[in-house]
């Protein structure tokens, strides 16, 4: 069998990209042959590869590349990645497409049973094509760049591409409130600037506060173990999310979290038990200095997280239980296989 993984934004390191390749190891690992193709930025593909079933990321992404195609794909599985759930599926411009693009799916794939429930409240007639998977995690290997964090020093990670959905000058202007109280804070950011506006705001706002905010730029991706080694606390600002990676693999690091109280991070962390949650300005502030302060709520959770997602989300599973709905759509359409 082969499937041809269509991923936007490929190039870049962002969740995404993220995602499709570890399930394009997980699938090779059961000797599935997988191919990976860019659909974004300025794709000049007309006809697609050949494979057994096409497997996009994204609804309203995928479906635009998909209506371009002089040939569309016979079959195809679609991902519900984040933003197209959340934020595409509720605008009036774009709703449309993405609907049709899921009723013409054989299969969607989402990373939560509240996602599901989402879905199939706007879709209906697509509950009965909806399959939870809960994303795995990716095993870094020890060796890798050599980022340092300055002894003595409290360290926020912040890994996520710069975008507006993203909410980074949030973390940046409230963090200052405690590292103003508490010079040790430092926070690092990671990822690639994907809105050139954002990328500005969040740059300006580093240079301002380059005593304790430092922008790494975009990481190479199996570099990312570093700087969760170094890391004292992980933070997610996004105003939206799918099933965030970089969440999964801080806590597979064993490190707390502390994320913005939205679908994707409410689906992963359990608040003051996993990890902690916050809504507003004040509980960021609130939880973002019990991390700081108490060291045994530091372990804790961190511990718990590792547990969590030791136990919850496992690759082998992801891959094998992809596997069975290809296979499954490959049998209901043998004449076209």
């Amino acid at each position: 069998m082969k499937v041809l993984l269509a991923s936007p934004n490929f190039h870049q390191a962002r969740g995404n990209t993220v995602t499709v390749q570890r399930i394009s190891d997980g699938l090779n690992k059961l000797g599935i042959e997988t191919e990976i193709i860019n659909i974004t930025d300025g794709c000049k593909l007309t006809s697609l590869p050949k494979a057994d079933i096409v497997h996009g990321f994204n609804a309203y992404r995928f479906g635009q590349f998909i209506k371009k195609l002089g040939e569309k794909p016979e079959r195809y599985v679609v991902t519900m990645t984040g933003t197209d759930l959340n934020i595409d599926l509720h605008d009036p411009v774009k709703k449309t497409a993405v609907i049709q693009t899921i009723i013409n799916a054989e299969a969607i794939h989402v990373f939560d049973e509240e996602a599901k429930l989402v879905l199939a409240g706007e879709v209906p007639e697509a509950k009965d094509k909806i399959s939870v998977i809960h994303q795995g995690t990716v095993i870094f290997s020890e060796a890798g760049a050599d980022y340092k964090k300055e002894h003595g020093t409290f360290l926020f990670l912040l890994p996520a591409g710069i975008r507006k959905v993203k909410n980074i000058p949030f973390a940046i202007e409230k963090l200052k409130l405690l590292y103003e109280k508490n010079p040790r804070i430092r926070l690092w950011l990671a990822g690639p600037i994907i809105e050139e506006e954002e990328g500005n705001i969040v740059k300006t706002l580093t240079e301002k506060n380059k005593e304790w905010v430092q922008y790494l730029g975009q990481i190479p991706h199996h570099h990312m173990g570093e700087l969760y080694r170094q890391a004292d606390a992980v933070l997610n600002t996004s105003h939206s999310e799918g099933q965030p990676a970089a969440i999964l693999e801080a806590m597979e690091y064993s490190l707390p979290v502390l994320a913005a109280n939205n679908l994707g991070n409410r689906n992963i962390i359990s608040h003051q038990e996993t990890g902690l949650i916050y809504t507003n300005p004040v509980e960021f502030l609130d939880n973002a200095d019990k991390l700081v302060n108490n060291n045994e709520l530091r372990i804790k959770l961190g511990q718990a997280a590792k547990l969590y997602v030791e136990g919850s989300h496992s690759s082998e599973y992801e891959a094998k239980t992809l596997q069975k709905i290809y296979e499954t759509i490959l049998e209901k359409s043998p004449s076209k296989h």
